[in-house]
Formats: structure tokens, C-alpha cells, sequence
């Protein structure tokens, strides 16, 4: 096998690779959002930022929704790392996508408890998650809130776990999902 073909055989497929660079954007796209939107009140409205941020998350679940379902019917390329190493990385990713999948839906829980519209591409209404006025749903905002930023501590650690395999470990990790 020349080393154009092992290199290509050691990579993830373009699809995975789409799916994650889309979801890396989608998760930046939150934050600044996030951290830019005026902060939400019992009278808040779903406007403007607030929109932005219920209509890129619930993109943002579709698009980890689309990830689970490729990863689980498409194998990965091997993992020819040390075990400690193999299994380091595996609950890293297990609990990175606990957290994209838990921070959304806790954001959508608290808006379906403002009497929000959740919608896909401004389109699909999607189901509430929680009744309007439900006072667990309006606490998932708090949730929400502090779980994400658990999820940007993961992002921190999984970033600097790929800096370290291209820079200081000198081997082809980082380069599997470029």
C-alpha cells in the first residue's frame, strides 16, 4: 500500500468529516451568539439573537443527530494508539456528545417552557419539550447554561488533545478528521 493510500485509509470518511467540521461551526456559532444575546427574563422574546440562538441550535441538533446516526452505521478508521491513550480519547468523544446532545435539548426544554417555537431552517416546528410555564423547564435554562460550559471545557481538552498528538507526539491523529 503506498503511503498516499495508508494515509487515506487511516482517515475518516468525507461525510464524518463534513458532519464534524459542521458541527465544530454550529457549537461557535452558539457560543458567540450566547455570549452576545441579552440575557433572558420571564418577559424575553424570541428576537433577533435569542432567534438565532433557538434556530442554530436546533440545527445543531439535527446535525449531532445526523453524527450519532452515521457513527453508529459506519465503522471509524483503526485506532492503532496505546490504551491508555485509545481509551482517554474514547471518553472524551463519549462525553462530548453527552454534552451535544444534553445542552441543546436542555436550551429547548427551557424555551418550549416560554411558550418558544423551537423550528428547523426557520421551517419545521419541532415538539415542546417541556409545558409552557413549567417551572423544571424554565431551571433547564440554568442548566443549560452552566452544561455548556462543561462542553466548552470538553472542546478545550479535545482541541488541546489534538494539538498535542500533531505537536508533541508527532503522529497522524489530528490529520484522521482534516
Amino acid at each position: 500500500m503506498s503511503v498516499s493510500q495508508s494515509s487515506k485509509a487511516a482517515t475518516y470518511d468525507g461525510f464524518a468529516r463534513f458532519l464534524h467540521w459542521l458541527v465544530v461551526l454550529l457549537v461557535a456559532s452558539q457560543f458567540v451568539i450566547g455570549w452576545a444575546m441579552p440575557d433572558v427574563h420571564r418577559d424575553t422574546l424570541p428576537e433577533g439573537l435569542i432567534a438565532w440562538h433557538l434556530g442554530v441550535g436546533a440545527a445543531l441538533v439535527a446535525a449531532v443527530a445526523a453524527r450519532i446516526v452515521w457513527r453508529l452505521t459506519h465503522r471509524p478508521p483503526p485506532d492503532t494508539q496505546p490504551p491508555l491513550l485509545r481509551f482517554a480519547a474514547s471518553a472524551t468523544h463519549a462525553l462530548l456528545y453527552v454534552a451535544l446532545i444534553a445542552v441543546p435539548l436542555l436550551g429547548w426544554a427551557n424555551a418550549s417552557s416560554r411558550g418558544w417555537a423551537v423550528k428547523l431552517a426557520g421551517v419545521v416546528n419541532l415538539p415542546a419539550l417541556a409545558e409552557r410555564g413549567s417551572s423544571i423547564g424554565h431551571e433547564m435554562g440554568d442548566v443549560h447554561q452552566a452544561l455548556a460550559w462543561v462542553l466548552l471545557a470538553l472542546i478545550a481538552a479535545h482541541v488541546g488533545a489534538a494539538l498535542y498528538h500533531r505537536f508533541v507526539l508527532n503522529d497522524t491523529v489530528l490529520q484522521r478528521m482534516m
